[in-house]
């Protein structure tokens, strides 16, 4: 089985290099990149089993950002990662569809333990709409 994929979003450099290599050291396959406008065209090509997202970025904030990873996939399990988050912007964020909100710094443990789940949550998702159209493919071809 390959490691969980996890995809990094975050402006400040220093915390995205050590997060990553922590990540990296616990098995997982971590994509790191520094704003929204990076992350959105990388995960329209990769699929990642989560998505760590901080929400205060220039250009590209973090609700933009989330709006737009899950336009190209509503399945994606974004979880927030924030040293800035007003509540305002937490309750927008979890209406949005973002799975979890940690305030840094997080428990790696607590975030290792999440990312595990939102894999199975994406996998299982997934799962039920290929389901789906496979039903719907033979109801409307009467097979």
């Amino acid at each position: 089985m390959r490691p969980n994929r996890v995809l990094l979003v975050d402006d400040e450099v220093a915390f995205l290099e050590v997060f990553s290599e922590r990540l990296q050291s616990r098995g997982l396959e971590v994509s790191a990149v520094t704003s929204g406008e990076e992350a959105v065209p990388l995960a329209k090509t990769k699929t990642f089993d989560a998505v760590v997202l901080d929400l205060a970025m220039p250009g590209m904030d973090g609700l933009q950002t989330l709006r737009q990873l899950l336009a190209v996939q509503p399945h994606r399990q974004v979880m927030i990662l924030t040293g800035q988050a007003t509540l305002q912007a937490a309750v927008e964020a979890t209406r949005l569809g973002a799975v979890d909100i940690f305030e840094k710094p997080t428990d790696i443990e607590t975030l290792l333990a999440r990312s595990r789940l939102a894999r199975a949550k994406r996998l299982a998702l997934e799962e039920r709409h290929t389901e789906a159209e496979i039903s719907e493919i033979l109801r409307t071809r009467g097979w």
